[in-house]
């Protein structure tokens, strides 16, 4: 495809007054698929004119540009690498391999797909001190585990008791939290991709400072939370990651069952009931774990 095509195929994609071929043109990109957008982002799939795969992001929430500050300072470990980033434009190095982790839990590889995420998560922790170098052009900003639970704080007593045993959890961890690192705050299978000879690397985080434990919650609540209460398999999970990841079991089920309930709000305040639902039923278990 031609500059001149690409430029005509992005011409309506725009984020705050900008096309997206304003930027293709900037960055000197050609288009290598088709671009599409999210609830808070637009992307486009391009080449750079060496040939390099690259994504190309504009964000249009601020969720997603402090997450993009992220991965610049985190400089490739563990993570996908910023090539360039600009107001709320960034081009990222593309995940090219073929490999998926959803497709390895369709195999019945759940824990080899575990594993590959509780690496991921180690290097990106691992890398806390650097992401928050004070020689970085822009430190990021990140929010405190305590602001992230908010509306499970604001809304608890609205819903369930399990939710309002989720809040009283979470607070007690709050109070007493340990091991604080930079957190990508939302590792998932489809959030660490095959980059090819770089190896399986994070995308998408949500910038969150905290407790380590709390990055492995998410993993055990999918690729899907059908899967994710299967008999046996949350505990069988639960059992390899904290092994993997070195956690506290104890302190680990108590914040699996706090990030449910989070995540049961968000749904329910979103108006989406059988997912608030579905996170519900993962706590309830995970609360089981707690031995509480």
């Amino acid at each position: 495809m031609t500059r001149d095509a690409a430029a005509e195929s992005t011409a309506g994609v725009d984020i705050g007054g900008v096309a997206l071929s304003e930027w293709m043109s900037r960055w000197r990109l050609e288009l290598d698929g088709t671009p599409f957008r999210t609830a808070t982002s637009t992307l486009a799939p391009a080449r750079t004119r060496d040939g390099a795969a690259v994504m190309l992001k504009l964000s249009h929430h601020e969720e997603e540009r402090r997450g993009s500050v992220l991965l610049d300072a985190w400089q490739g470990r563990g993570a996908a690498r910023v090539l360039a980033r600009e107001e709320d434009a960034v081009l990222l190095e593309r995940a090219t391999g073929t490999r998926s982790l959803i497709a390895m839990v369709e195999a019945g590889s759940d824990a080899a797909a575990d594993a590959i995420v509780c690496r991921t998560a180690l290097a990106l922790h691992a890398a806390s001190d650097a992401a928050l170098s004070p020689e970085l052009p822009e430190t990021p900003e990140l929010v405190p585990l305590g602001t992230w639970f908010r509306q499970l704080f604001a809304h608890a007593d609205e819903l369930t008791p399990f939710h309002r045993r989720g809040a009283d959890l979470a607070r007690e961890l709050l109070d007493d939290e340990r091991d604080v690192v930079v957190l990508h705050g939302d590792l998932h299978h489809a959030n660490v991709l095959d980059f090819g000879e770089r190896g399986w690397l994070a995308i998408d985080p949500k910038a969150l400072l905290g407790e380590r434990t709390f990055d492995y919650c998410n993993l055990l609540c999918n690729p899907d939370p059908v899967r994710a209460v299967e008999p046996g398999r949350l505990e069988a999970r639960f059992a390899a990651v904290a092994s993997a990841a070195a956690l506290d079991r104890g302190r680990f089920a108590r914040w699996l069952a706090a990030w449910c309930a989070l995540s049961s709000t968000w749904h329910a305040l979103e108006g989406d009931d059988g997912a608030a639902a579905s996170a519900a039923r993962i706590g309830d278990r995970a609360v089981e774990l707690t031995g509480a």
